[in-house]
């Protein structure tokens, strides 16, 4: 077993950035919309529809506020219905979608609600259109935060997917529990843990170094 330990550990760690990576970009697609959504349809808003925004932020709410071991067995018909199966690398990707985009939802809108309000004022006054703003103002100037908090986000999923793993959706999670825990086997299970923190470090180090980039970027911009 120890001789197999680092193939294992590579391929566990192949299977968990799969599923990260996948969900994470799929999640990017689906939460920047939405929190764009939430804040312009907001009151005040550059397109304010009040009833849309109680009904995006309620299910945005319902969304964050239920487990994620719960959230994978309640959406078993929704995963096979799209993969074909409740088992793997590939069905644990539904769930945690679904479980992540109402947290990038908020991430995003709070990235955008800390745009200096003057700036969009601003450019409504030079007469740009919403379109505009969003793209050539809002975004642009929530960059840096948009950064962090989609490496937070991502962070997130790679602990959704450790728990996907130990219900059977692969990964290290599933290695820990098959080949650590069940087997009694401690060196497994810290080999995992290991290869987690480390994960954890190179996205937190990634996400702040391409933040402050952006932030040197934009203060160049500005002058």
């Amino acid at each position: 077993m120890d001789s197999q330990l680092p193939r294992l550990l590579g391929v566990a760690t192949g299977e968990t950035l799969y599923m990260t990576s996948v969900a994470a970009a799929l999640v990017l697609l689906a939460g920047l919309p939405l929190g764009v959504l939430l804040v312009v349809t907001d009151r005040g808003g550059l397109w304010e529809r009040p009833v849309l925004n109680r009904v995006l932020g309620t299910l945005v709410n319902v969304g964050r506020s239920v487990p994620f071991i719960i959230l994978m067995v309640a959406i078993v018909p929704l995963t096979r219905l799209l993969v074909g199966t409740t088992i793997g690398t590939t069905a644990a990707i539904v769930p945690l979608v679904v479980a992540a985009i109402p947290f990038m939802g908020r991430v995003v809108e709070q990235s955008l609600r800390e745009v200096d309000a003057g700036l969009v004022e601003a450019a409504i006054a030079m007469g740009s259109t919403h379109r505009r703003i969003v793209f050539q103002v809002l975004i642009p100037e929530a960059l840096p935060s948009l950064v962090r908090g989609t490496a937070l986000v991502i962070i997130s999923l790679l602990g959704y997917s450790a728990m996907a793993g130990a219900v059977g959706g692969g990964g290290l999670g599933d290695l820990a529990v098959k080949y650590g825990y069940m087997r009694f086997r401690t060196d497994v299970m810290l080999g995992c843990l290991v290869v987690l923190l480390v994960l954890v470090q190179l996205v937190q180090w990634l996400g702040d170094a391409l933040a402050s980039r952006f932030d040197h970027t934009r203060a160049r911009s500005s002058r």
